[in-house]
């Protein structure tokens, strides 16, 4: 519906883990009550997957978050994401897809851009079960009370992980395409859809996948953001500069308080 508007994880020595991934310090002007640090685990092959994680600081359990990045691969501004989420009481966590196959994202987002291709939908699903696994094992996260979020690909696999994953409470899908009508119908979870105004090749397809979502009694509400483009949650991006990603935000998280709690 529309609105106007058993897999074994281990933890590995990471000494000097963010200089190696190349992205500087990205904790958050102004949040406070969180502590961010960079981890990393492996996937069922015994494969490394980097990672950025915050907690808040709480005297009880947290639900989790998942932040799944952008097409340019990981990069520092998902993990202001992480900290916007721990800021708001989730932990949060945005592995880097790219590095079970490639060892890292690459700093040009030209270069991460042409890796994708590389990346098949089971590695993709694998190390985002991977990351539910061992975020969902970490001291201050509530046991089975995830969600996930996504942005352009990472909306794209948010909405798809959502298929493959019926144990996710919440999920979030920023411009990002919907999977076919099938796996739709292995969606357990609600999705939250953000999408920009200006950005007809995403949005096209959108009132065939609201009706097929409520055929299969599936809750999926998405909201357009008058005057924004693709990506514009994004600094730099058409209508960043607006009040519209502030909105957003705000529905997002209206959208996990009411499916997680806080």
């Amino acid at each position: 519906m529309r609105r106007a508007i058993p897999l074994l994880i281990a933890l590995v020595a990471v000494t000097g883990l963010t200089a190696w991934l190349a992205i500087p310090d990205a904790r958050s002007p102004g949040v406070a009550d969180t502590h961010g640090e960079w981890v990393a685990f492996t996937n069922a092959a015994g494969e490394t997957i980097p990672a950025y994680v915050a907690w808040p600081e709480r005297k009880d359990r947290a639900p989790t978050v998942i932040v799944i990045h952008q097409i340019y691969g990981l990069t520092q501004w998902e993990t202001t994401v992480v900290d916007k989420l721990a800021g708001r009481g989730y932990v949060a966590v945005a592995p880097d897809l790219l590095a079970s196959r490639y060892g890292k994202s690459p700093e040009s987002a030209d270069s991460a851009r042409r890796l994708f291709a590389g990346l098949t939908a089971e590695r993709i699903a694998g190390d985002l079960d991977a990351t539910a696994a061992w975020v969902d094992t970490l001291p201050g996260a509530e046991r089975g009370n995830m969600a996930t979020i996504g942005f352009c690909w990472g909306g794209q696999q948010s909405f798809a992980y959502a298929t493959h994953n019926p144990k996710l409470k919440a999920v979030v899908v920023c411009y990002g395409p919907a999977p076919d009508s099938a796996a739709m119908a292995r969606i357990a979870a609600p999705i939250l859809g953000v999408y920009a105004e200006n950005d007809a090749r995403v949005n096209d397809p959108l009132p065939q996948v609201s009706g097929t979502m409520q055929a299969l009694g599936k809750p999926f509400t998405y909201d357009f953001y008058p005057g924004t483009g693709h990506g514009f949650l994004t600094p730099g991006r058409t209508g960043n500069d607006t009040d519209q990603p502030a909105l957003a935000w705000e529905r997002i998280f209206a959208f996990y308080a009411q499916h997680l709690g806080s």
